[in-house]
């Protein structure tokens, strides 16, 4: 279409009877797919990367039958529960589902009894949080069955999670923040994704969304995409003189090679070869594994806890809704300096020396 950029691949757009651009996707083998707003504005690459990352249908296979696994989630998708989550929560229940469906989707959803579940639960003994999610939404899915009465009951009733304990995602250390810093110098794409992260303490698929528009007054405000809360956030100096010195004006601060706006995927792998990269003369790694950029978003609320901000001061920052988010991300302040800091405040009692003479 002229005057638009050239689209991703697998991408055709048309004008309507209105005049009004419209772009699908359409790939062989692949469901044909609406695509929002215009070629690599971000929820067009959101829902594009969804549609990428889709279950190829086979000749023959494109019909599901009624009562099998794979009607009930195609069902679920078309839910409130489903349609009302944030993009990125939808992307990653998709893909667990879909691995499902492709495994199970021709079975019928009243011949699944408890002990298939129990042995699905057992086949992912090693990865816990791998097997908890599945059975969060293998609870969904039967509750939904049973609103559809293709179940009177519900076979996950009774099933408890694996008990297993989880960090989450790595919090940086200052380290490992120095070292990243030193190897990307300012006006690389990287230390500006980086400083982002870092002095925001934003979600990536929000960061990746931030642009100038975001800015007025030395202040970012942004709605937080999974939560729909609004932040707004001062710039910290060297977050503000690094968006001074961008020369761009595209709708976002981080593009990607190809001079357009990134998914949340693509960022997070792109910043995992980023990690990969920092070496020594030598050529040995300098960060460890695990890494990530949600890891810098704990260092953020990290670094706030022990400048002494209170859980509301970070809420502020980060958007999270609870205090028990905060404590669990703040678990990783420095317990040392923040005793210091305690024992500095407590009152300080004069004290004197008494002066013995010696013994005659």
């Amino acid at each position: 279409m002229r005057g638009f950029p050239k689209a991703p691949k697998y991408c055709q757009g048309m004008f309507d009877r209105h005049g009004k651009a419209r772009w699908y996707f359409r790939r062989p083998g692949y469901p044909r797919r609406a695509l929002p707003g215009l070629p690599w504005s971000p929820e067009f690459m959101a829902e594009y990367s969804a549609a990428m990352e889709g279950r190829k249908t086979e000749i023959g296979q494109d019909k599901v039958v009624s009562g099998s696994v794979a009607a009930l989630i195609a069902s679920y998708y078309a839910t409130a529960e489903f349609t009302l989550l944030a993009d990125s929560t939808k992307r990653a229940v998709r893909n667990i589902l879909e691995r499902f469906r492709t495994e199970h989707g021709h079975k019928r959803v009243e011949h699944l009894e408890k002990r298939h579940i129990q042995q699905l639960m057992a086949e992912k003994v090693k990865t816990p949080d791998a097997a908890n999610r599945l059975l969060r939404l293998l609870r969904a899915l039967m509750a939904h069955a049973i609103d559809l009465d293709w179940r009177r009951d519900d076979p996950t009733a009774g099933i408890k999670k694996l008990r297993h304990k989880s960090k989450g995602h790595d919090t940086w250390e200052e380290e490992h923040i120095d070292a990243f810093l030193a190897h990307y110098e300012p006006g690389t794409r990287a230390h500006l994704a980086f400083l982002l992260l870092l002095y925001t303490g934003q979600r990536r698929g929000d960061v990746v969304r931030m642009g100038r528009q975001h800015v007025r007054n030395g202040v970012l405000t942004i709605t937080q995409q999974k939560t729909g809360q609004e932040v707004s956030i001062p710039l910290h100096a060297d977050l503000r003189a690094v968006l001074d010195d961008l020369h761009h004006n595209h709708l976002t601060f981080v593009m990607s090679e190809r001079g357009g706006p990134m998914t949340p995927e693509s960022f997070t792998n792109w910043f995992h070869r980023l990690v990969r990269a920092v070496v020594d003369e030598n050529g040995e790694r300098l960060l460890p594994n695990g890494l990530s950029p949600h890891g810098l978003r704990k260092a953020a609320c990290r670094r706030l806890a022990e400048a002494g901000c209170t859980a509301h001061e970070i809420m502020a920052i980060s958007g999270h809704q609870t205090l028990a988010e905060v404590t669990r991300y703040t678990v990783a302040a420095n317990r040392l300096h923040l005793a210091e800091r305690a024992v500095s405040r407590l009152p300080q009692k004069e004290t004197r020396t008494n002066t013995v003479k010696p013994a005659k």
